[in-house]
């Protein structure tokens, strides 16, 4: 996808419109719900998204149910010997923070120099309670925590790139070089970090599903139903987490 197809994309998800140009061969959900085989399955990973305070309940940028997802990965967590871990770590003052700019409100947009950005409440912030893992999530056997959103001036969603779309988090090349093919990925929130880490997991070379179940959505004008149809294009399957349980 090119940065400016991307950049609208993101741009009209926020918005609640129709997601424009996400081309690619859709994989049959219920291939992929054949094929799992996740439990101890070298080639395989489950990645945890962003499952931190100010993402669930009582947090600066609360999901609704953001906390229900907890126990439902730690049960995944059991069935996979290779997990990773995202983990929203902005800066004091950053791009991405409607409180950096004078008469910007949260969830207004402004213009950066990759595109459209959505103005978020201060969350996240580097070495802050809210931007801890969220108390109870037991994964000990995690072998990689990626950080995202460092960049002073570039926000992420994505566990795997940058908002600029060009500047990695090296997660890619960590699966790749662990060979590892397959991803499922759980958290928060399904219509943003959610949704890009697993559209840029297609994007580079991982067959990839999405445990709805183990993910809530922030759901903004629109977007989750946006944000699934856009991973249905990009080849994201939909399962539930009954397929790795059962």
């Amino acid at each position: 996808m090119s940065d400016i197809t991307r950049r609208d994309s993101l741009r009209l998800l926020a918005g609640g419109a129709a997601l424009m140009g996400l081309g690619g061969a859709t994989i049959s959900q219920n291939l992929m719900a054949e094929t799992l085989d996740a439990d101890g399955n070298e080639k395989s990973a489950l990645i945890v998204v962003d499952v931190q305070n100010d993402f669930v309940p009582g947090g600066s940028l609360a999901v609704g149910g953001g906390h229900e997802v907890v126990p439902i990965i730690n049960a995944l967590s059991k069935h996979f010997k290779n997990v990773v871990i995202t983990q929203d770590w902005h800066n004091p003052g950053h791009a991405s923070f409607a409180s950096s700019y004078p008469g910007k409100k949260p969830f207004e947009t402004t213009e950066l120099f990759y595109g459209t950005q959505v103005l978020w409440p201060d969350h996240c912030v580097q070495g802050t309670k809210g931007a801890e893992l969220v108390d109870g999530l037991d994964i000990p056997h995690a072998q990689l925590i990626i950080r995202k959103g460092f960049h002073p001036d570039i926000d992420s969603y994505s566990g795997f790139f940058e908002a600029d779309q060009k500047t990695p988090t090296g997660l890619q090349n960590y699966l790749k070089e662990r060979g590892i093919t397959t991803l499922y990925v759980v958290g928060l929130a399904t219509d943003f970090c959610v949704a890009w880490t697993a559209m840029d997991g297609v994007k580079s070379g991982f067959t990839v599903s999405v445990i709805e179940d183990a993910t809530r959505a922030i759901d903004l004008n629109g977007s989750l139903a946006n944000a699934w149809n856009a991973m249905e294009t990009k080849g994201v399957a939909r399962i539930q987490s009954s397929k790795v349980l059962a």
